[in-house]
């Protein structure tokens, strides 16, 4: 099987992948400090709770955290007996080209998130990611990663909130009952929850408009579903884009290799 690993900034996903659909999806919060052992208790208990009798035989990583690399290296290639595909590497090779300034290293979620985007919805898509940082990718229509946005995450802006004033509160993000708060908690979550509904729709406005075609906007990420109720913000969501987008990206190096 392969495991297929998503690192990012606040949270680590783990899915299982048999060749036809993942067997299993598991989160840990990110920890660069965390050792290759500790991974594999983990993973190994999870698995044996679930009664995962087969074994991993491949991994493939993306990660915006370069520190884990090393210890999940040190995973694959000590308990699992394989080199791992790590993404944005000169190894791993991706099925779609990149055209962006010289000199622009693109983070490695956001060309997983093309890539995964491009195989199940074609070309001209706006991909929103709602992670750490809440991204627009836009993928032409043969599919190549041609740029796109980055803004605050959504939990990043509550918590610069919180911290630049102290009179306000930690709070949780969710849809108001209405635009006009009556007390601090209704006006920060209205001012979040609409701002970001604003921030979106005239971001993947602008982009429309610039790139001069029409184009799908794909939602992704936790926070997603959420956005979605407040307004018809995207033609579609995908909670495993990123996890497709690494199974597509190994089964294409696989058929390289096999060239």
């Amino acid at each position: 099987m392969l495991l297929a690993i998503d690192c990012g900034n606040t949270n680590t996903v783990f899915s299982l992948w048999n060749g036809e659909s993942f067997v299993s999806t598991w989160r840990m919060a990110t920890n660069p400090t965390r050792t290759a052992d500790e991974y594999f208790v983990w993973l190994s208990s999870l698995m044996s709770s679930q009664r995962l009798t087969a074994s991993v035989s491949e991994v493939i990583i993306s990660t915006t955290v370069p520190r884990v690399v090393f210890n999940l290296r040190v995973l694959s290639s000590r308990y699992f007996d394989c080199r791992p595909l790590v993404v944005g590497r000169p190894d791993c090779l991706l099925p779609v080209d990149v055209r962006v300034d010289a000199g622009t290293k693109v983070g490695p979620d956001r060309l997983v998130n093309t890539v995964g985007a491009f195989d199940l919805y074609g070309g001209d898509l706006v991909v929103v990611d709602f992670g750490t940082a809440t991204t627009f990718d836009v993928v032409d229509m043969d599919g190549a990663y041609i740029g796109g946005v980055i803004s605050p995450g959504v939990n990043l802006s509550l918590e610069a909130l919180h911290q630049a004033a102290a009179a306000l509160p930690h709070i949780d993000v969710t849809m108001p009952g209405q635009v006009i708060g009556k007390n601090t908690v209704d006006c920060m979550q209205s001012g979040v929850f609409w701002g970001y509904i604003g921030l979106v729709k005239e971001i993947i406005a602008r982009i429309r408009a610039e790139h001069g075609r029409p184009m799908k906007v794909i939602g992704t990420g936790g926070l997603a579903p959420l956005f979605q109720q407040g307004d018809v913000l995207f033609d579609e969501f995908d909670e495993s884009l990123t996890m497709h987008g690494l199974t597509v990206i190994s089964n294409y190096n696989k058929e390289f290799a096999g060239q």
